[in-house]
C-alpha cells in the first residue's frame, strides 16, 4: 500500500524530474571542461590560481560572489566545512536562515507551514547536530536543543558554516556536525552600510478564505558603520531591525497521536480490542488503528519582530571588545474548525488489512464531532554575548566569553467540541436515529484517507451537532535559559606543532515545561440550542483540500469559537486553572564543565605538504530533574462501576544523573596538488538528550468513558515523560574528503565518512507504586532507556559547483551548484507501546509488534541543485531540494513512531539591479505545492498530511555606502 501511494504522489513530479536532469546535464557540461582546464578561459576576466591581474580588478556581485566567498571558505577551513557564505549582508539565498542552511551539502530541512524549522545533517536528526550563533549555544521553545530557524531572519546574517569533522576546541554535541551562524562583526566590514528592503508576500491559498488576504509584507533595516575615536581606538556599530507580518495558510487531515493494535479477528460492537506484543508474536492477526481522524480549515496569522545589534570596540591593536545581542518575538494564531471521527476504533468490520497491518478500508459507526478553536503562540527569544580577545605578545592570545540565551514559548488553546446525537438541537430525532453515524473509510486511493458517510448524514447540518458540549481551555509553557562562559588561550610555536590552545567552558542549562488543561462539560440542551444558533459561520474556505489526489471532503459546520465561550461562560478567556503543577510537567537543570588541550600542526610528507589538529577535550555533564507524583480518587457511579480522577495531591521527587565523556580528535590536511586538497578526520563525538526527554514527569492515560469495575481497567497507559538517565548518543567517526579547486568559480568534492554509534534507545518496563484511591497499585510504567547496542551509518557526500565562464558571452553567467548525501544505518529506535521493550524485572527483550525505525531526521538521499544565469544587472536563480522518507521523533523521546514521506521543492529567485543603490527582487517559494505527508506508527498509516501551496515575494533593496 505505501508503494502505491508513492507511485500516486510520484506521478505528478515528471515536471520536477526533467527540470532537475536539465540542470545535472547542464552542470555536469560545466563541470567538464572547467575541470580538465590549468586556466579559466579568457572570458572569465579571471587570473589563473596564485597570479594577480592588476590591470584588470573584477568586482564579483550577486549570486557568483556568495557561491565563491562560500567555496573559499571551505578552502580555508582546517576541518571538513560545508558553507553558504556572503561579504555582504542580505545575499544568502532564502527567506529564512533554515532555507539558506538547505543548499548546503548533506543539509535538509524539516517543513511547516511557516517555513523550515529544523535541520539534519548527513541523513541524521536535529538532536544529533549542535548550532551556536557567534560562537554560543541557543535555547529555543521546542523543548529539544534544535534552534527553531524560522525565528531569525536571513537577512540580518552573512555566514553559515556546517562543521563535518570535529576538534577539541568546538563546543560539543554535534554527532552528525555543528552549525555556526554569524553575524558579522562591525569593524571587519570596513565600510558604512545603510540598506532598506521592503518585500511584499501573497499566498493564494489565503485568498481561498472569505474576507482574509493573500498578501503580506516584510520589511528589514541594518546600519554598519565605524569610527576612528583617537586615543581610545576604533569603534564599529551595527544593529538590524526586521518586521514579518505574513499569514501562513495550511489545510489539514490529520489523526491522534495515539494509535492502537486491534484485534482482526473479533468484530467489537465497541472499540477494538487490543491486541499485546505475547498475542501478536503467537499469530493474533491485528491492524493499526487510530482514536480519531479529523480536517482542519484553518485562518492564520504571523507576526515578527528581530533586532540584531553588535559593538566592536579596538581600543589598541592587541585588544578586541565585542558584544552582541539578538531578540526576536514571534506571535502567532490559527482559528481552526475541525470536523470527523471521534471514535477511530468503534465498531470496526469488513476490514481490510494490508501487508504491513496497515488499515486500507472498513466500514464503522462512530460519534463525529465539530471542534471550533483558536491557538495562539507567543514565543520570545533574547541572545546576550561579550568577548574580549587580549594579545599580550605575538605568540599568546587570550580569549574570554560569556553567554546568555533564553527563549520563552506560551501556547494557548481555546475549543469547543460538539458532537452528533440521536437528537437534533430541537429534539427532533435525526434521521439515523443513533449518535454514531455509519461511514466507510478507503485509504487505498492515496495518502490522504477518504471517507464516506451515511447519506442521510450530512455534515454542513449545524443542527445535527447539539451534544456533549465541552470547552476547553489549553496553556503549555516553556521555559529554555542558558548561562555559559569560557576561557581560551592559543600559543604560537615555531617548528612542526605550530600553535597550542587549552581552555575551558562551563554552561548551565534551565529547562521547565508546563501543561495546564481547563475542561467544562455543558449538558443543558437548551443552552447549546441557544449558541449553536448564536454562533454559526459559514465554510470560510472554498476548495478544501481540493489539491490533493483523492477526493476531498467538501464543506462541513463550523462555529465562532469566541462566540461560544462568550455564549457559554460569559467570557473569551476562563483563564488557568489555579494550580499549574501536574505530574506531565517537566523541571531540568543541566550543567556541564569541559575543557581541552588542542596542537596545531604543519609540515610536509616527503614532497606533500600536510596541516591539521589533534586534542582531547573531557565533558562533565550533571542532570537533575525534579517532578511530581500524583493521586487518583475512585469514583463510584451510580451503575456500580468506577472512574478515576486526579485530586491535586502531589508528592516531589528528584532524579540525578551524571556522565563524564573524553572526545579524542585528529584531523589532517594534504595538498597534494596545488589544486587538490585531501582532508582526513578521526575523532569521537557525542549528542546530549533533548531537554524535555530528561523530564522526570508522567503522563496517566485514563480510558474513555466511565464504564470500568476495576482499576486495572480504568488506567490505558501510564508512560513517562521523560527518562532523566538516559546518556548521551556516542559514536566514533572517521572522514575522508577529495577536494578539486579548479579555480574561484569551480568545486568539486567527495567525502566517505563513516559513524560507529555506541547504546541505542529502547523502552523499558518498570514497576512503579501509585496511590489510587487511598490504596498503594504497583502499575508497569514505560520510558527510554540507552541499550548497549551498536550500530553504523555509512554516507558519501558530492558536491559540484561551477560558473561556466568558459562558454561565450552571453552563456557565461550560467552557473551551477549540485550537492548530495548518500546515507545507509542500521540504527534502530523502537516504538514505546508496540516495539521491542526490555522487562526490567527479568532483562529479557519481548519482541514487538512494528518494525523499528532509524536515526530520528535520517533520510538516505539528500539532494539540492541550484541552477543561475547573470546577465548584466538582472540576474535568475532556480533552487531544487529533495530529501527521502525520514523518521521523526516528537520532541519527548517517549512517543510512537513518526514517518514523514520523501518531499522535494523548487524555489525561484529573480533579481534586477536598478542602479548602484537600488535592486528589486522576486521569489516563489514551493512551486510545485509539495505537501507534507507522516505516518504512525508504520509507513503507509496515514497521521498526518498537510497542503501549504505556493508564496510569493517581491522586494524593493535599498543599499547606501
Amino acid at each position: 500500500m505505501a508503494v502505491a501511494n508513492r507511485s500516486l504522489r510520484r506521478g505528478v513530479n515528471y515536471a520536477r524530474l526533467a527540470l532537475m536532469a536539465g540542470v545535472s546535464i547542464a552542470a555536469a557540461l560545466g563541470a567538464g571542461p572547467a575541470f580538465s582546464q590549468d586556466t579559466p578561459a579568457t572570458p572569465t576576466g579571471l587570473p589563473a590560481e596564485g597570479q594577480e591581474d592588476e590591470s584588470a580588478p573584477i568586482v564579483v556581485t550577486g549570486i557568483r560572489e556568495t557561491i565563491q566567498t562560500s567555496i573559499q571558505t571551505k578552502r580555508d577551513s582546517d576541518t571538513i566545512v560545508d558553507a553558504v557564505s556572503s561579504k555582504e549582508i542580505g545575499e544568502l539565498p532564502g527567506q529564512s536562515v533554515g532555507e539558506v542552511i538547505a543548499t548546503i551539502t548533506g543539509a535538509s530541512i524539516d517543513r511547516a507551514n511557516y517555513g523550515p524549522t529544523e535541520v539534519s545533517i548527513r541523513g541524521l536528526g536535529s538532536g544529533l547536530s549542535m548550532t551556536t550563533m557567534n560562537g554560543r549555544e541557543a535555547t529555543n521553545g521546542s523543548g529539544d536543543r534544535a534552534v527553531n530557524f524560522g525565528q531569525f531572519p536571513s537577512e540580518l546574517f552573512n555566514a553559515i558554516k556546517i562543521y563535518k569533522t570535529q576538534q577539541a576546541n568546538l563546543i560539543e554535541g554535534g554527532v552528525a556536525g555543528l552549525i555556526e551562524l554569524e553575524t558579522r562583526k562591525p569593524l571587519d566590514y570596513k565600510r558604512r552600510s545603510i540598506q532598506a528592503e521592503i518585500k511584499g508576500n501573497y499566498n493564494p491559498y489565503q485568498d481561498r478564505i472569505a474576507g482574509q488576504s493573500g498578501f503580506g509584507h516584510r520589511a528589514t533595516i541594518s546600519y554598519i558603520d565605524q569610527f576612528k575615536a583617537g586615543s581610545i581606538g576604533e569603534i564599529g556599530i551595527s544593529i538590524g531591525y526586521q518586521r514579518n507580518d505574513v499569514n501562513d495558510p495550511v489545510e489539514r487531515f490529520y489523526t491522534s497521536s495515539t494509535w492502537f493494535t486491534c484485534n482482526a479477528a473479533i468484530v467489537s460492537t465497541a472499540n477494538c480490542t487490543e491486541v499485546t506484543r505475547q498475542q501478536g508474536n503467537a499469530g493474533t492477526p491485528f491492524f493499526h488503528a487510530s482514536n480519531s481522524y479529523l480536517y482542519r480549515q484553518m485562518i492564520t496569522s504571523d507576526l515578527r519582530n528581530a533586532v540584531f545589534g553588535a559593538l566592536q570596540w579596538q581600543p589598541s591593536p592587541t585588544l578586541d571588545i565585542n558584544l552582541d545581542v539578538q531578540y526576536s518575538r514571534r506571535q502567532y494564531s490559527e482559528t481552526r474548525n475541525d470536523f470527523g471521527t471521534a471514535e477511530g476504533r468503534y465498531n470496526l468490520r469488513n476490514v481490510v488489512i494490508g501487508d504491513d497491518h496497515q488499515l486500507l478500508s472498513a466500514d464503522g459507526s462512530a460519534t463525529l464531532q465539530t471542534v471550533s478553536g483558536l491557538f495562539k503562540r507567543d514565543e520570545k527569544y533574547l541572545g546576550l554575548g561579550g568577548n574580549v580577545e587580549w594579545k599580550p605578545t605575538d605568540r599568546l592570545t587570550v580569549t574570554a566569553d560569556m553567554g546568555y540565551s533564553h527563549t520563552t514559548r506560551l501556547d494557548i488553546t481555546r475549543q469547543v467540541r460538539l458532537r452528533t446525537d440521536p437528537f437534533d438541537i430541537y429534539g427532533v430525532r435525526t434521521p439515523i436515529n443513533n449518535q454514531r453515524i455509519p461511514y466507510h473509510v478507503d485509504m487505498t486511493q492515496s495518502f490522504l484517507p477518504v471517507f464516506t458517510y451515511d447519506a442521510r448524514f450530512d455534515p454542513a447540518d449545524y443542527e445535527a451537532f447539539s451534544d456533549d458540549a465541552r470547552l476547553t481551555r489549553s496553556q503549555d509553557g516553556r521555559d529554555d535559559e542558558i548561562y555559559a562562559g569560557r576561557l581560551d588561550a592559543s600559543y604560537a610555536l615555531d617548528g612542526f606543532i605550530n600553535r597550542i590552545e587549552i581552555g575551558g567552558r562551563w554552561a548551565k542549562r534551565k529547562f521547565f515545561g508546563y501543561s495546564n488543561d481547563v475542561n467544562i462539560d455543558q449538558a443543558d440542551l437548551a443552552v447549546d440550542r441557544r449558541v449553536n444558533l448564536a454562533c454559526r459561520t459559514p465554510f470560510a474556505q472554498s476548495g478544501f483540500l481540493s489539491d490533493a489526489p483523492s477526493p476531498a471532503l467538501g464543506n462541513y459546520a463550523t462555529f465562532d469559537v469566541l462566540c461560544q465561550f462568550r455564549q457559554y461562560l460569559g467570557t473569551e478567556d476562563p483563564g488557568p486553572s489555579g494550580d499549574l503543577r501536574a505530574v506531565e510537567n517537566s523541571d531540568v537543570t543541566e550543567e556541564t564543565w569541559a575543557g581541552y588541550a588542542m596542537a596545531t600542526y604543519a609540515g610536509q610528507i616527503g614532497s606533500v605538504p600536510v596541516r591539521g589538529n589533534f586534542g582531547v577535550r573531557g565533558v562533565h555533564t550533571q542532570v537533575t530533574a525534579r517532578g511530581l507524583r500524583g493521586d487518583l480518587d475512585i469514583v463510584n457511579n451510580a451503575d456500580g462501576t468506577i472512574s478515576l480522577r486526579a485530586n491535586g495531591n502531589f508528592a516531589e521527587t528528584e532524579v540525578t544523573s551524571g556522565t563524564m565523556r573524553w572526545l579524542p580528535s585528529f584531523n589532517a590536511i594534504f595538498d597534494v596538488a596545488p589544486k587538490i586538497r585531501v582532508r582526513t578526520g578521526i575523532y569521537r563525538a557525542m549528542s546530549r538528550p533533548a531537554p524535555s526527554a530528561l523530564g522526570a514527569g508522567r503522563q496517566i492515560t485514563l480510558e474513555t468513558g466511565a464504564g470500568f469495575t476495576n482499576v486495572a481497567d480504568a488506567i490505558n497507559s501510564i508512560i513517562a515523560t521523560g527518562s532523566p538517565r538516559l546518556k548521551p548518543t556516542m559514536s566514533w567517526n572517521a572522514d575522508a574528503a577529495f577536494e578539486y579547486y579548479a579555480n574561484k568559480d569551480t568545486l568539486f568534492a567527495a567525502t566517505l565518512y563513516y559513524k560507529r554509534f555506541t547504546g541505542g534507545l529502547m523502552p523499558i518496563e518498570t514497576d512503579e507504586d501509585f496511590t489510587i484511591g487511598g490504596q498503594t497499585y504497583s502499575v508497569p510504567v514505560t520510558q527510554t532507556t540507552n541499550s548497549d547496542d551498536q550500530s553504523d551509518l555509512y554516507g558519501v557526500e558530492l558536491t559540484a559547483s561551477n560558473q561556466f565562464t568558459w562558454l561565450p558571452r552571453p552563456l557565461d553567467g550560467l552557473g551551477a551548484k549540485l550537492s548530495y548525501n548518500y546515507a545507509w544505518s542500521n540504527y534502530e529506535t523502537q516504538d514505546i507501546r508496540y516495539g521491542d521493550v526490555i522487562d526490567s524485572a527479568t532483562g529479557v527483550v519481548v519482541p514487538g509488534l512494528i518494525p523499528a525505525a532509524g536515526l530520528s531526521g535520517y533520510s538516505k538521499h539528500v539532494f539540492s541543485a541550484q541552477l543561475f544565469y547573470e546577465l548584466g544587472p538582472a540576474s535568475i536563480q532556480g533552487i531544487y531540494r529533495y530529501r527521502s522518507r525520514y523518521y521523526q521523533a516528537f520532541t519527548s523521546n517517549n512517543t510512537q513512531l513518526r514517518y514523514v514521506e520523501g518531499n522535494d521543492t523548487f524555489d525561484v529567485n529573480l533579481g534586477l539591479k536598478l542602479n548602484k543603490i537600488a535592486d528589486i527582487r522576486f521569489q516563489a517559494l514551493n512551486i510545485f505545492n509539495e505537501p507534507r505527508v507522516e505516518y504512525m506508527p508504520i509507513v503507509g498509516s496515514t497521521r498526518n498530511v498537510e497542503y501549504y501551496g505556493p508564496q510569493y515575494f517581491l522586494s524593493l533593496r535599498v543599499r547606501l555606502r
